[in-house]
């Protein structure tokens, strides 16, 4: 098992990952069971490279009894419909947070074998994917959800959100 990147000012955390360039080199191989296993083993949905320590544009997912493999993804489009959903993470214990999220995505990413994919998700799936795009990006939840703070509109539809 993989030992987590944890806490909120962790430079790790808080930079944009590079893009994966060999999908299929060993070390990308041999890093995806091990990210799945990581993820199941401290009870996540999600995992990104980052939180393990890694700087690659890469994460693994499960919904709906599903798991995805994420190399390079790329959130093409988002939903106007938003949903508010009460988010953890495992770099993050303990901590929760209401995240404002589009309800919709279309995601372009190449899976475990480098194959060029598109996938459309709604609802959870959505929301786990934008969480594992943001951990990419060297955004965590406590940073989104401050943002959204400050955002008038946000404040105006979902109160304080606390």
């Amino acid at each position: 098992m993989l030992k987590l990147v944890t806490g909120a000012g962790t430079p790790m955390l808080q930079t944009k990952t590079a893009l994966v360039e060999d999908p299929l080199s060993p070390d990308i191989q041999l890093l995806i069971p091990e990210m799945i296993e990581t993820m199941y083993k401290e009870r996540g949905v999600g995992l990104a490279a980052p939180q393990i320590g890694r700087s690659i544009r890469m994460a693994v997912a499960e919904a709906d009894g599903k798991v995805y493999t994420l190399i390079n993804p790329e959130i093409t489009t988002l939903s106007e419909e938003k949903v508010l959903f009460e988010e953890g993470c495992l770099s993050l214990p303990g901590q929760y947070f209401s995240i404002v999220r589009s309800e919709t995505l279309t995601l372009k990413y190449q899976d475990e074998r480098g194959l060029p994919k598109k996938l459309r998700a709604t609802g959870f799936l959505a929301i786990v994917i934008q969480h594992e795009v943001d951990h990419l990006d060297g955004i965590l939840i406590c940073d989104r959800y401050r943002k959204q703070q400050q955002n008038p509109k946000y404040k105006k539809l979902y109160g304080t959100l606390e």
